[in-house]
C-alpha cells in the first residue's frame, strides 16, 4: 500500500500550488460529523460507505489520497480502489488527528 505523512503531504500540496501544478485529490472517508468538525483545506468529503458508488468519479491515473481520522478507514478505502484499478491510491497515515498535531495546530481534535 502506498502511504504519505501529514508533513510530506502538506510539502507536495504547497510545492504544487507554487508550481501551479495539479494536487492530488484529497478524499476524506470519514462520517459527516466528523467532516463537520474538521477537514484538511482542498479535501472533498466522501463517507468511505460511498466510495463504491462514488469512485467512478475519480481519475484512475490520479493521485488520490485518501484521509480519515487516524488512518485505519482510509488505508481500507485505498486498499479497495486499488483493488479496483485506481493505482496512485495513498493513504495519509494517522489521518487528521496527526495532521492537527503535525501540520495545522489549530485544527479541532477529537
Amino acid at each position: 500500500m502506498q502511504y504519505t505523512t501529514p508533513k510530506r503531504l502538506a510539502a507536495l500540496l504547497a510545492e504544487r500550488d507554487a508550481a501551479g501544478q495539479a494536487r492530488p485529490v484529497l478524499v476524506d472517508v470519514r462520517e459527516a460529523w466528523e467532516w463537520n468538525l474538521c477537514h484538511i483545506p482542498g479535501s472533498i468529503h466522501v463517507p468511505m460507505h460511498l466510495i463504491p458508488i462514488k469512485m467512478q468519479e475519480f481519475e484512475r491515473d490520479r493521485e488520490i489520497v485518501c484521509i480519515c481520522h487516524t488512518g485505519g478507514r482510509s488505508g481500507q478505502v485505498v486498499q479497495f480502489l486499488q483493488q479496483h484499478g485506481y493505482t496512485n491510491a495513498i493513504n495519509l497515515l494517522g489521518g487528521v488527528a496527526d495532521w492537527a498535531d503535525s501540520v495545522d495546530p489549530q485544527m479541532p481534535r477529537y
